[in-house]
Formats: structure tokens, sequence, C-alpha cells
């Protein structure tokens, strides 16, 4: 099956992830070989407050079928790695005046993705149960983490369950960089191949 995601309305798009995600294929991570069960929901950059009311009800649809979903928001999960280190009232206090590259480079520091951010992230799928995890947030951490650093990471880290990954940008292909999470369609660089893309995966095998 394939998705135009730049032709299609967003309530169309969210008709095909409940057909997608309630089923039993999708669930029980058939047809994927050996790959992980990552799936990459691309949408608009533009979109990304549509994209957040969309999900929102994606959820509740997905609950009436009997599919449980938990959330995690990436942005969220940093702030609270920075609240545990009581870090977040200092770096607010010295933002202003810091030079962004030392800003970067000390975010980068606290929040890496191998050593603080997928621990936090494994932790809270440890402590609750679900059918398929969805996360969001990257745009927002972008640049101190990258997507590919994160998914790289949660591969060992997390239940072999699926994983949906709501990217503000395209999950594309090229023959130069093979495929890649293009972030706000325009930063090209995070080198990703192990994800589907959820809009070409075919319901029935």
């Amino acid at each position: 099956m394939s998705f135009d995601l730049n032709n299609k309305p967003l309530d169309e798009r969210k008709n095909h992830l409940v057909k997608v995600i309630s089923s039993d294929r999708f669930l029980k991570m058939r047809g994927l070989g050996n790959d992980v069960p990552f799936f990459i929901c691309a949408f608009k950059p533009e979109e990304v407050d549509a994209m957040e009311i969309t999900r929102h009800s994606l959820v509740r649809q997905l609950e009436k079928l009997n599919v449980k979903v938990q959330e995690i928001n990436i942005y969220d999960h940093c702030i609270e790695i920075l609240k545990q280190k009581e870090l977040w009232d200092k770096i607010i206090e010295v933002e202003p005046s810091l030079p962004k590259s030392e800003l970067k480079k000390l975010l980068q520091n606290v929040l890496d993705p191998e050593t603080h951010l997928t621990p936090k992230i494994a932790e809270s799928t440890d402590e609750s149960e679900y059918d398929v995890l969805f996360l969001c947030g990257i745009g927002e951490v972008y640049p101190y983490i990258r997507s590919h650093n994160v998914l790289n990471n949660l591969q060992s880290r997390i239940p072999q369950k699926p994983v949906v990954f709501f990217f503000p940008g395209a999950y594309v292909y090229s023959q130069e960089n093979g495929m890649s999470l293009d972030l706000f369609g325009r930063l090209r660089d995070d080198k990703y191949y192990r994800a589907f893309n959820i809009f070409e995966f075919e319901i029935e095998p």
C-alpha cells in the first residue's frame, strides 16, 4: 500500500493508522522478518499542532478497540531528567547569556540517549502494560538530541512491542544516504534504515 503523505488529508491518514495499529498483523509484529518493530509516522512540520490533536484522538479510538497505548514525549522526559539532576532552574537562569554551542554541549552530555534518555524511557515502559508505544516530541529537542540516536539506543532497551515514532519531517530514501529521517523536511543527516514507514505497512499479509 502506497500512501502519499503530501496529498492525503490528516483525517484519512488517521483512519489508516487506526486500521493498521489495531490489526493483529501489526500487534503481533508479523511480516517484519528479523527487523525491529519500529514504525515512522512522518508528518509535515506545519501540521505539528494538528497532529497533536490527531494523536490524542487516535489513542482514544484505539482504546475503544482494546489496544492500549503508552505515550512518551521525549521533550517532557528531558525536562524530567534535568529536574531530577537539579539542573533545570540553573539552565533557565544561564540560558540567555550562555553561547548556544556551550548550551548544546551541556544538554548533549546531560541528556545523552545511551546513558540518560533511553534508560529513562525504558524505566517508563517497564512500569506499565501496553500494546504499542507512541514516541513524540523529537522536534522540540533538536539539535541536542537526534532521532536516529534515540531509535538506535532503544532497540535493545525496551520490550519487543511495536513502537510508532511521530516525526515532523520525512522518512525518505536516496541513493546517497539510503533511508534517512529528514527533520522538518530539511535536515538530511539522520541516517536510519531499520524502521518501517507506517503509511506503507500492509494490513493483510
